[in-house]
């Protein structure tokens, strides 16, 4: 009986393995293989991913005709006709072409839902997790600015970097995580983007007006953060392991990632660390208190089915970043540190920095700390007929803690909490006579809390957030024309705020309004924002290669809490903030022309812009009657917030070559061009011309690169490239000169070598992918016109005659990907 019983089982999985066949093959560039290529059959739910020799299976089909599509990100995508019959194995090979046009890659930022860059009008750029790799930097953001023209960064310390886009910056651009809004305290120069470097997939930019799609505070463009989420193989646990160390301040960073499939699951988790002592340049030695201490934590879970996807994800984010003030002695211009309070601290008198403290990875007792938290949940529900609803919810927690007591090291002089709910809600309706459309509801709610502190540059304020739009795309021929409507209300208020003596440390601290000693730092305010916004573009596909692009879009921004209700001094940036709640939402009006064409031998990119802004808000240096500086704090600038008509207009223009009779040479070459003029014409006339330049505008920036990628093996070592950069910043004469606020900075350039290769074992697959760089390789002094510590100076003269802080020094860093 037995068996028969088991002659039985085997008939019956004999005939059920008839009954389906299997398909399998390689992944293929040449003799390359190529590992994580996707291999998905059309109108099926069968997905996979090839394994590091580029080897794929798929088990249990069905007999009949499929359509298998193979593709990878850099490689075009081939699709095969195949016939899969009953019982027997099927092999089919794809040998994948490189693409060098990015015309067809399919976007997430800034429309209604995924767009092919070839039929959208908007300014985007993509940088893939590869060219980030490759521009080997301390965070994010300075690698998009590498990467992107028109993009540069408000940098405080090289872990400190904020994006700004065409000369605009702070609330202007909109940074996301995921597609959800990063909410931290983004009104202070020393408030960074608080993300993991390392868990960055890819970065999408807008260059121009996205408040159709996202309302305030996109009015200068978006730079969505997308993290890594590799497909996997089934039931295999996979990930990488990240090492990276930089010579100049010591960094060195550590990171492990990890993934899980399981059929239409997929689950990532990624830990980092990273830490510095302060960095150094060959005019100022070591920059005290520019050190940093950063960890990481992410995770993600998602589900593919045939009704769509739903991913849940959540981050943490713990810095302790030092705070520079830039005091020294006179005459040897060594560093010094603060160890009294004012008023009797005096600070041409403080007390020498060490050599041991300058390199040591210990935070000083002066720094800020940090905190992120966030968890959000994207969904898409397909309802047939090509429409679909997203949705998207998250919740955040910023805590910024700024310790600026050297006699109380354990008391913060800020402390504040923001909480903040992101929603949105995408309709995409049925196509209708060839319209694709959509309509949408986003925004936030928002609090925020001052908590033990003992300065307070703003009050505590509730918002609220919330904005319709409807969006239309249609193609006639060759031409894709989009455009739409928003409308977007905010309201923000706050009650009274008192502050008064805090006898337990002889500071301030927030109290009720009858006790003693009490003063109203903040009256109560309570306003509704209001704007229309919208934009309208076409792009006319004059052949498959070469596109034209126009677009126009009015921006809307309200203002942030420091323009409208900044009272005080922020410790982290050593300036005291006066706003104004008589303010007027920002409104700007910019016009698009782009032409771009990917040809066989060079990528050719054109983009022209020109933006009208009213209501302008800008910082200035206060200064009194005799035109001397304002001092409300000692030892601190005070800045008093502005409001006027602006115009800003400029260009980028991308030459890259890759000839294809030489397919080992590749030579990049970027330009990107804003200039900013202040429309207050009295205030232009006033000050003799030296408010006629707006502030933060970049100056003339050329970019370029050699690349040679060796086309043979070395043993081991496999894709071997090696590249020369030159980073040529002119001098910027045109800046905001009023009261000093700003002065004029020479122009410089930055040589940088790199190298890189993937290691190979034995078997083939991948032991490691290896990156060597050198930036700044003649160690050049130079400043740039964004470092905010240029202006950290406390002498009207020195014996060197050079004034402020100086940016980082000659880093050689090298970075290696081990994947497992």
């Amino acid at each position: 009986m037995k068996l028969i019983y088991t002659f039985g089982l085997l008939l019956l999985w004999h005939i059920g393995f008839a009954q389906t066949g299997l398909l399998k093959g390689r992944v293929t560039h040449g003799a390359d293989a190529i590992p994580a290529a996707t291999i998905t059959l059309t109108g099926t739910t069968h997905t996979i991913t090839s394994d590091d020799d580029g080897r794929y299976e798929i088990k249990s089909l069905a007999p009949g005709i499929y359509e298998a599509v193979f593709s990878s990100i850099g490689y075009i995508t081939e699709k095969h006709t195949i016939t899969v019959s009953a019982g027997n194995t099927t092999t089919l090979h794809a040998d994948l072409d490189e693409n060098t046009s990015k015309l067809n890659e399919v976007v997430v930022t800034g429309v209604s839902r995924r767009t092919q860059l070839r039929s959208n009008p908007v300014p985007i750029a993509v940088m893939t997790k590869k060219e980030m790799d490759e521009h080997v930097n301390n965070n994010v953001i300075d690698a998009i600015v590498k990467g992107v023209p028109g993009v540069s960064a408000v940098t405080t310390g090289p872990n400190i970097s904020k994006p700004f886009i065409r000369g605009l910056g702070y609330n202007r651009v909109l940074t996301l995580y995921d597609g959800i809004r990063q909410e931290g305290q983004q009104w202070g120069d020393e408030h960074g983007i608080e993300v993991d470097q390392y868990g960055i997939g890819r970065a999408e930019v807008i260059k121009g007006p996205a408040s159709l799609t996202y309302g305030s505070d996109a009015l200068a463009g978006v730079i969505n953060m997308i993290p890594f989420m590799p497909a996997g193989t089934d039931s295999v646990v996979q990930g990488n392991y990240i090492a990276d160390y930089h010579s100049n301040n010591g960094m060195a960073g550590t990171s492990l990632g990890l993934t899980y499939k399981k059929s239409d699951w997929k689950y990532s988790f990624r830990a980092t660390a990273k830490l510095a002592h302060d960095y150094k340049n060959k005019v100022d030695g070591y920059v005290y208190n520019t050190g940093f201490r950063e960890y990481n934590l992410s995770g993600l879970a998602r589900t593919d089915k045939k009704w769509g996807y739903s991913q849940i994800a959540a981050t943490l984010y713990d810095n302790m970043q030092e705070i520079p003030d830039g005091s020294r002695q006179q005459f040897s211009r060594r560093f010094t540190k603060q160890v009294f309070e004012a008023p009797t601290d005096d600070i041409t008198n403080r007390p020498v920095v060490s050599d041991d403290e300058l390199s040591s990875y210990t935070i000083a007792p002066l720094h800020q700390h940090i905190q992120h938290y966030r968890i959000y949940n994207n969904n898409e529900f397909k309802l047939g007929k090509n429409s679909s609803i997203t949705t998207a919810i998250g919740l955040q927690q910023s805590i910024r803690k700024e310790y600026n007591h050297p006699t109380l090291v354990n008391q913060a002089g800020l402390y504040v909490v923001l909480n903040t709910l992101n929603y949105d809600v995408k309709y995409n309706l049925p196509a209708f006579n060839g319209i694709e459309s959509t309509v949408g509801v986003n925004g936030m709610a928002q609090s925020n809390r001052s908590k033990a502190a003992t300065d307070f540059p703003i009050p505590d304020y509730n918002l609220f957030d919330a904005g319709a739009f409807f969006f239309a795309k249609k193609t006639i021929g060759k031409v894709d024309i989009s455009g739409g409507l928003r409308y977007d209300t905010r309201h923000i208020n706050w009650n009274d705020f008192y502050v008064g003596p805090n006898p337990q440390n002889g500071f301030e601290q927030q109290v009720l309004a009858n006790s003693t000693g009490s003063k109203l730092q903040f009256p109560s305010f309570a306003h509704n924002y209001t704007g229309v916004s919208g934009s309208l573009g076409m792009t006319y596909n004059i052949t498959e290669r070469l596109l034209f692009k126009a677009n126009i879009a009015r921006g809307y921004r309200a203002p942030n809490i420091t323009e409208i209700g900044s009272n005080g001094l922020d410790p982290g940036a050593h300036i005291v903030y006066l706003g104004n709640r008589n303010f007027k939402p920002e409104f700007s009006l910019q016009e698009d022309i782009g032409l771009i064409s990917y040809l066989k031998d060079a990528d050719l990119v054109l983009e022209l812009f020109n933006n009208h802004i009213d209501n302008y808000i800008y910082q200035a240096k206060l200064t009194d009657a005799a035109g001397n500086p304002v001092v409300i704090v000692p030892g601190n600038s005070t800045y008093q917030y502005q409001q006027s008509s602006a115009r800003l207009y400029g260009a980028e223009f991308t030459v890259n070559l890759h000839p294809q009779s030489i397919k080992w040479l590749a030579f990049d070459n970027s330009l990107a061009y804003v200039a900013g003029i202040n429309g207050n014409e009295q205030l232009v006339a006033q000050s003799n011309g030296a408010a006629k330049y707006l502030p933060f505008i970049p100056p003339l920036h050329t970019r370029h690169e050699l690349k040679i990628n060796l086309q043979k093996n070395f043993g081991a070592f496999t894709k071997v490239y090696f590249k020369a950069e030159v980073d040529n910043y002119s001098a910027q004469n045109h800046f905001y000169a009023y009261d000093n606020t700003e002065t004029a900075t020479p122009g410089y350039a930055l040589f940088n070598l790199g190298t890189g290769t993937t290691v190979k074992k034995k078997s083939g697959t991948t032991l490691c992918d290896l990156f060597l760089q050198v930036d700044n390789l003649f160690d050049t002094a130079y400043q740039s016109n964004l470092n905010r510590l240029k202006y950290f100076e406390y002498y009207a003269s020195s014996p060197n005659g050079r004034s402020g802080i100086y940016n980082i020094g000659r880093n050689i860093s090298i970075k290696a990907i081990f994947p497992f």
